[in-house]
């Protein structure tokens, strides 16, 4: 979807920018690519930069409860120094790598609600305006998306999606937030857990994966939280049994969590989630528009719940909606 405007700073009679991305989803770490077409105003313009601009609607966490805000995480300049004269059309053709740990918006082609734009700013004259948005949508990696068929398999259902503004301890993560995938448990673990969250943390060298399990608690006492962290390789997928390694992995979230009681994670091996500058766990979670619980089975995977068919396209008004609001606070927040 794009969102064409007169560049603000400038004025009537400045140029125009229009960013289109090449067709299809990307992938973590993946190239992206497209053209930032341009044309020129009344007069003559300098350009000195053309720029874009990853950014991410994200939740933050706070003593005062929770708060959305729009957070910046990689910036590309991919042209500039060239006179634009008056009412020329101009394209340049970019291509750019992006973030290994950019989370991915969209599962066996639904929508997981959450949302990702490419903003492009030209710097004209002195004079910087966002003149584009568009939104990104990225798929998994395929050791990812391995990760999640098993998990649909042994039947766990995807119930919401959305980034968490913080750090995950005792991680390499390198983004200022992290994508939480909430599942609902498999039959065989609903009488242990509520829900559990997946986080990937993927490198060009394999990838952490954080599981986090919510314990149900009993009549006597409170429910918490246990975490843990596994590490694997984007090679070899094909040989792997998925199956059996990730039902290992929930087998032993649910076994450290019963051993070390309400102690949650085991110290060194088992990272805590805390959030940035506080170093609290968050309980909160929001569910993405429109999603609704689905335990898939089989072959079908883990499956997405879509009430209505409405998922995408409230995503897709969601993009120009919420960037167009908060793009000065952004600026004020990563500057």
């Amino acid at each position: 979807m794009v969102f064409k405007r007169l560049l603000g700073s400038l004025g009537v009679g400045g140029p125009t920018v229009d960013t289109v991305l090449d067709p299809g989803a990307v992938r973590p770490g993946g190239g992206l690519s497209g053209q930032v077409h341009l044309k020129g105003g009344d007069a003559d313009f300098d350009i000195e930069h053309i720029s874009l601009e990853l950014v991410a609607r994200v939740e933050a966490e706070h003593e005062e409860g929770e708060s959305e805000g729009v957070s910046l995480f990689e910036r590309f300049v991919v042209g500039g120094g060239f006179r634009l004269a008056a009412g020329e059309v101009r394209s340049v053709p970019f291509s750019v790598t992006l973030p290994w740990e950019t989370p991915i918006t969209e599962l066996y082609g639904q929508a997981l609600g959450i949302i990702l734009g490419v903003r492009t700013e030209l710097a004209v004259a002195g004079a910087k305006d966002k003149g584009d948005l568009d939104q990104l949508t990225v798929g998994p990696l395929p050791v990812q998306e391995a990760i999640l068929e098993a998990l649909g398999q042994l039947g766990f259902g995807f119930k919401s999606a959305d980034l968490e503004y913080g750090q995950i301890r005792g991680t390499g993560q390198q983004l200022p937030f992290y994508q939480e995938i909430e599942l609902t448990p498999a039959p065989q673990y609903a009488h242990q857990v509520n829900e559990i969250e997946l986080t990937f943390l993927a490198t060009p060298g394999g990838m952490e994966v954080i599981l986090e399990a919510d314990k149900r608690g009993g009549l006597f006492s409170e429910g918490h939280d246990t975490v843990t962290r596994f590490t694997v390789s984007h090679d070899g997928i094909e040989y792997q049994d998925w199956n059996a390694l990730v039902d290992g992995w929930i087998r032993q979230l649910v076994e450290h969590r019963a051993s070390y009681g309400s102690h949650g994670s085991h110290e060194g091996h088992y990272g805590q989630r805390s959030s940035h500058g506080h170093g609290d766990h968050h309980d909160g979670h929001r569910s993405g528009p429109g999603m609704g619980t689905v335990v898939a089975a089989g072959a079908a995977g883990l499956a997405v719940g879509v009430v209505g068919g409405m998922v995408a396209a409230e995503v897709v008004d969601e993009v120009g909606d919420f960037f167009e609001g908060d793009e000065e606070d952004e600026g004020d927040e990563e500057g």
